[in-house]
């Protein structure tokens, strides 16, 4: 068995055995990026003229986006047959509470930290509600994504009370959808790509490493019900046919709509799949009872040796 050394929690470069990862520090990379962005934003004169508001929507954004990372972590893991990727799962899970925690404070200094204000505003305003019930629970994964914590709860527990995570993704989702104005192809694009992974989830239920084909058939429908949705959603805020936003699909002069990014990222994991086969082709099928439940996928998941 792999030797555990103690490794200082502010360590984050350093994986369980106490060695500097490549991966790692890819993962902490990663998680800068919105800051580099933000900062050549500002140097450039870039950012809004609003400072605080601008800031506050970017860590939304990001906060959202890193959470579906992490979800992404499972199908790419599997895919890829690379179990590393579950190294920095934790990290980057963590990485989207510490996003999402700045998106709130700085929505508290840009109402010049009037706590009595910010409070009536989020019982008042419904996406500001469902907003702050998805950083709780972003905040009761964080408290709870660390090994001590999985001996107190017990694996079992600790697992179903990380099933919370696709709660807070799908509240999230609302919370930023309600803040769209009128350009709602961001918005589907994050909604199609949340969708594909449920889906990949539900199929991995009963098929714990779904097959390329089971993927490839996945990816097309998912696809399709983005293109769909998004046309409904276009139709009924501006009151048109659905087949009139359909009829632009394939005019890529105009936008390219969310439905191709979602096919595009869908088909990339099935290319991964296929690669991977031709390389280890003694893969195995198993169903979920075989080992740990197909499932059982968290933001921050414990991590072992």
């Amino acid at each position: 068995m792999a030797q555990t050394v103690q490794v200082h929690g502010y360590q984050l470069w350093r994986d369980r055995r106490g060695r500097i990862s490549a991966l790692r520090i890819a993962a902490l990379a990663l998680l800068l990026v919105p800051v580099a962005l933000a900062l050549q934003a500002w140097w450039s004169g870039q950012l809004a003229p609003r400072l605080l508001n601008d800031l506050v929507h970017r860590t939304g954004y990001w906060a959202l986006l890193f959470m579906l990372i992490a979800l992404a972590i499972t199908p790419l893991r599997r895919s890829g047959r690379f179990s590393g990727l579950i190294d920095v799962r934790r990290l980057i899970g963590v990485g989207a509470f510490v996003y999402a925690s700045l998106h709130i404070g700085l929505y508290i200094a840009d109402e010049k930290f009037d706590l009595v204000k910010v409070a009536l505003e989020i019982v008042k305003r419904l996406y500001l509600t469902i907003g702050f019930i998805a950083w709780l629970g972003l905040l009761a994964l964080a408290i709870t994504s660390n090994d001590t914590m999985v001996k107190r709860l017990g694996a079992l527990r600790w697992r179903q009370l990380h099933q919370l995570t696709y709660v807070i993704a799908f509240l999230s989702l609302i919370h930023f959808f309600q803040q769209t104005k009128a350009d709602f192809t961001l918005p589907a694009t994050i909604c199609g790509l949340f969708g594909w992974l449920m889906v990949y989830r539900l199929v991995a239920w009963r098929v714990r490493e779904p097959s390329m084909l089971v993927l490839f058939a996945m990816t097309i429908g998912v696809a399709l019900l983005t293109f769909f949705g998004e046309a409904i959603g276009i139709a009924l805020w501006y009151k048109v046919s659905p087949m009139t936003v359909l009829s632009t699909v394939f005019d890529f002069d105009l936008a390219i709509r969310p439905g191709w990014y979602v096919l595009g990222a869908g088909l990339a994991v099935c290319l991964i799949d296929l690669v991977r086969s031709f390389m280890q082709p003694e893969r195995k099928q198993r169903s979920p009872g075989a080992g740990q439940p197909a499932g059982g996928v968290s933001l921050v998941p414990r991590q072992r040796a």
